[in-house]
């Protein structure tokens, strides 16, 4: 008898998982359908700048760092957008420059959380002395401002791709771990955790299955604008040369380069500065959808 209640209980889980799969694309597409225009907007725009990082050397006509006319050639049939101050082709430069800016600023936000969000994790069950050590070095950290902060070490380390992940995710992570640890906290006092603890659960089962799945909501949310701030950053410091370093297209550093034609009336130096604004609007506004989904308010019309 006991054996075909097990037989059974198999079937019933081997027939759950589907259909839980199946529900949750069905809530994910019905979400998607009554989300409003500015998130479906957003989701639009953010497909579209992947779309194109994904694919740019098949989108673009030249080479990234090609030199393909005289400098500050203007617009026409043969370049699009014209050349930049070196004679590289900018609609080449832009699209590629999504796929750098965009790429070295989702591996920086995923490090941080990685770091800031393991170590807020750890002081939210550890506590006591623990807790401590690690909120007073990310008080000194958060106490220096993080672009003079980051102009500095990528001056002494030198302003390579590897520098400026490590360099940004770590300064970076000092905000995760605030916001961790605090939500954490709320959930490591709770029942479902102290019953972990008594089956002898290890720290990390209890930090990465019965904590983090009860905190994820703010966690994407705060991704979200992590990305933004990261890839602001990243922007900022390429203007100011610290950055992603040539012949590497970036929208920033292209702001830099193209800046004198503001002065004859060109809106070319806009361009990329543009790219920049639009992808910051559409993250904002599928985070904003997010965070009301997730915060149980609801509409009244």
């Amino acid at each position: 008898m006991s054996d075909e209640v097990e037989e059974d209980a198999r079937s019933a889980d081997a027939i759950a998982i589907p259909l839980a799969d199946r529900d949750w694309k069905r809530d994910m597409w019905r979400d998607l359908k009554k989300a409003p225009l500015t998130a479906k907007f957003g989701i639009l725009v953010i497909a579209s700048y992947v779309f194109v990082a994904l694919f740019a050397p098949v989108l673009t006509p030249y080479g990234e760092s090609e030199i393909v006319g005289s400098e500050f050639d203007v617009w026409g049939d043969k370049f699009i957008l014209g050349t930049d101050n070196l004679g590289r082709d900018m609609l080449t430069r832009l699209i590629y420059g999504a796929r750098n800016t965009l790429g070295i600023a989702f591996l920086t936000t995923l490090l941080a959380f990685a770091v800031g969000g393991c170590l807020g994790l750890l002081a939210s069950i550890l506590r006591g002395w623990v807790d401590q050590v690690l909120s007073r070095i990310v008080d000194i950290f958060m106490a220096i401002p993080v672009l003079i902060f980051a102009l500095v070490l990528l001056t002494i380390f030198g302003s390579n791709a590897q520098n400026l992940i490590i360099i940004i995710a770590l300064l970076d992570s000092t905000r995760v771990f605030r916001l961790c640890r605090a939500v954490g906290m709320n959930v490591a006092v709770m029942d479902f955790v102290e019953v972990a603890k008594l089956r002898g659960e290890g720290l990390p089962w209890i930090m990465f299955r019965e904590i983090l799945p009860n905190i994820l909501p703010p966690l994407v949310v705060e991704f979200g604008l992590r990305f933004c701030f990261v890839f602001l950053l990243i922007a900022a410091l390429s203007f100011l040369g610290v950055g992603i370093q040539p012949p590497t297209a970036d929208w920033g550093s292209m702001v830099r380069d193209n800046a004198t034609l503001i002065t004859y009336g060109d809106i070319t130096p806009l361009l990329p500065a543009a790219a920049i604004a639009l992808l910051t609007v559409g993250v904002n506004f599928v985070v904003d959808w997010f965070l009301h989904k997730t915060s149980g308010l609801r509409d009244d019309h």
